[in-house]
């Protein structure tokens, strides 16, 4: 009986402590140094990719830069780092950032063999494949027996080798550590077609010396769902990383932009006032001031607003919404709510 008894007591004290021991160590390292680290790719137009001057831009840059607004009420509080597909695991787990926002495929190896956590999806994506139109390939299924270049150490490989197996198809791999690599060894006629996720051909083919003279194929052969992660050891930290973007799809199906997030502090809808820290104390039970989002959107926008410039009819790339579009608007983006 007293086995019992202390076994009942022992369960209650778990079941009554706080979610968190202590303050997110991740957080307070970040509030010390007064700044946010941010990995990001060596270039991917639309995603991550400096200027001459070294300004980073792109959907994932702007994802960091709403972080550091929710936290330091600063959206320039940050610093990128770039890093190949092969190191940058190893450098998110050694703590040379605090969050990986690299169109990075969320996979269960990776979730669960590498000590990541997975923030949600920011982007929704597949692979395809590009090839020069003077072949007259109209299907990935004619590349039988072609070159392809791709990147080392990324999905892209065994999703490569997953397709060709099934179609009973030959072909050779031909892959770089570096993104630029590959392009350049495409643009070069060493390679009969290079394949990665959609959205990285659509912005590769516009850095080809002649993007007019390649097609992008139509077939799709993964699920490729791109999102930031963090280390698992921080459950704090990764709620503050996964609530920003959830905030950010929020106030998108909210109507809440970067022009009006003033004039919406003084909405009555209730969900509204949740989300922007009007009632509640959603952000403090975070470890962050209650108008997180506010900062967030007011300085870098909702997510359709982060899309639009970046990677959709705002930019170069003028991707199409599609999947990426609002779940009420037949898409995948759906956030759970602030309640």
């Amino acid at each position: 009986m007293r086995i019992r008894v202390a076994a009942l007591a022992f369960l209650a004290a778990i079941l009554t402590q706080p979610a968190f021991a202590g303050p997110s160590p991740t957080l307070q390292k970040v509030l010390k140094n007064g700044y946010l680290r941010c990995g990001v790719s060596e270039g991917l137009q639309g995603f991550s990719t400096p200027d001459a001057k070294g300004r980073w831009t792109g959907l994932d840059v702007d994802f960091c830069r709403a972080l550091a607004a929710a936290i330091f009420g600063d959206a320039q509080k940050v610093r990128f780092t770039p890093a190949s597909a092969k190191v940058r695991f190893t450098a998110l787990q050694s703590g040379e950032y605090d969050v990986l926002s690299r169109n990075t495929t969320w996979t269960m190896s990776r979730d669960v063999q590498l000590g990541l956590e997975f923030a949600g999806t920011i982007y929704y994506d597949g692979q395809g494949f590009m090839v020069p139109k003077k072949l007259n390939i109209k299907s990935a299924k004619q590349l039988n027996g072609a070159n392809i270049c791709t990147n080392t150490g990324t999905t892209t490989e065994l999703n490569l080798a997953d397709y060709f197996r099934s179609n009973k198809l030959k072909y050779t791999v031909i892959a770089f550590e570096r993104e630029p690599e590959v392009v350049a060894a495409y643009d070069s006629g060493r390679c009969d077609a290079i394949t990665t996720d959609q959205s990285g051909l659509y912005a590769e083919r516009l850095t080809l010396k002649n993007p007019a003279d390649h097609v992008i194929l139509p077939e799709i052969i993964s699920k490729e769902p791109l999102g930031p992660a963090v280390n698992q050891s921080d459950p704090q930290w990764g709620d503050i990383v996964r609530w920003t973007l959830f905030a950010l799809i929020n106030a998108e199906e909210l109507g809440v932009t970067s022009k009006n997030v003033d004039q919406m502090l003084k909405s009555p809808n209730p969900e509204i006032r949740r989300l922007l820290g009007v009632e509640g104390s959603f952000g403090q039970s975070m470890g962050l001031s209650n108008d997180w989002a506010v900062r967030a959107i007011k300085q870098v926008g909702n997510y359709g607003e982060i899309f639009e410039r970046n990677v959709g009819q705002g930019s170069p790339l003028k991707i199409q919404r599609g999947l990426n579009a609002l779940w009420k608007h037949g898409g995948l983006q759906y956030a759970p709510p602030v309640r």
